[in-house]
């Protein structure tokens, strides 16, 4: 389709580009998703919207509450930003140089899909960790002193598996469709912007490409966060103390989704969850490319062929 080769260093670049976008996205953004766990964690307590939760906690915990486990959401997303945004490139390339172009071409919404649901689960095996510890931080700020200190607390007490990954199904379950609406919504978006403009990526400038990929980001975002709302619902409360009583995981999951019920796990904190993953998305596809153009590559694209 008019690209490559595809070296190691254009999957590298990919890959790092990912590693900073989420990182940056995530980390700034932790306020947002403070005050959104807290709404999903206590609905009882916080009955006053997003702007009304931000003042309560603002007021009567201080500003360092807003930023509870900002590092550990840095560090898990860099972590994770690396393999999804590598991964989906990679699975992406491979499978379409394993077709003819038109082929590809008909089957880049699949193909698409596919990469980021690969790419999504090697990406969660390595953010499970940093998410439960952040959860317990922002459910229990008095639970231990930063968040090597939680993880070790959460480690005694539940050892490792019970301790950083009893949330992996709910993460799995959240992150898979949000990752696959994320880049395929995307990619479609961007799609029809570019062909409305009459043009493609390579034909425009720097500039450019960036309004579109944040353009399209924002649509990806609110798509992705509406999918994978009731499973972040329920990674959140999985992670709280004491969430689902005893039992495996599945037993305690399905007692907690019992007992909020399928309306609440959709909803509560949605509009919260809209402006935060709108706000990442469209800021991860902006800066994932400006990283990639620094250092002379772009990330692949499908053609319809000629």
């Amino acid at each position: 389709m008019g690209q490559g080769p595809f070296s190691t260093g254009h999957f590298t670049a990919c890959a790092f580009g990912g590693a900073v976008c989420c990182s940056v996205t995530h980390g700034a953004t932790t306020p947002i998703d403070v005050i959104k766990t807290r709404i999903q964690l206590d609905p009882a307590k916080y009955t006053e919207g997003f702007i009304g939760t931000f003042r309560s906690v603002l007021k009567a915990e201080g500003r360092g509450a807003l930023f509870t486990g900002a590092m550990a959401t840095a560090q898990g997303y860099f972590v994770q930003g690396w393999f999804k945004f590598g991964g989906v490139e990679i699975c992406t390339i491979k499978i379409a140089q394993g077709m003819d172009e038109t082929a590809a071409y008909n089957a880049r919404i699949p193909i698409k899909l596919g990469a980021a649901a690969v790419a999504e689960t090697i990406a969660d095996l390595f953010l499970c960790p940093f998410e439960a510890c952040r959860i317990r931080a922002v459910s229990d700020p008095t639970y231990a002193e930063g968040m090597v200190g939680v993880g070790k607390r959460m480690v005694s007490e539940m050892g490792v598996v019970g301790a950083f990954y009893s949330g992996l199904g709910p993460i799995l379950m959240k992150q898979i469709p949000y990752t696959m609406a994320k880049f395929g919504v995307q990619q479609q978006a961007a799609e029809m912007i570019y062909s409305a403009m009459g043009t493609d990526p390579k034909l425009c400038s720097g500039s450019t490409v960036m309004g579109i990929s944040l353009t399209s980001g924002v649509a990806a975002g609110i798509v992705a966060a509406t999918i994978s709302q009731p499973a972040d619902g329920l990674l959140s409360k999985i992670n709280k103390k004491g969430a689902g009583g005893e039992g495996g995981i599945f037993t305690r999951l399905g007692r907690i989704a019992a007992e909020t019920g399928f309306k609440k796990l959709c909803l509560e904190g949605l509009p919260a969850r809209w402006v935060h993953v709108g706000t990442i998305t469209a800021g991860q596809f902006a800066i994932v490319d400006l990283v990639m153009m620094g250092v002379g590559a772009s990330r692949f694209h499908f053609k319809k062929p000629e």
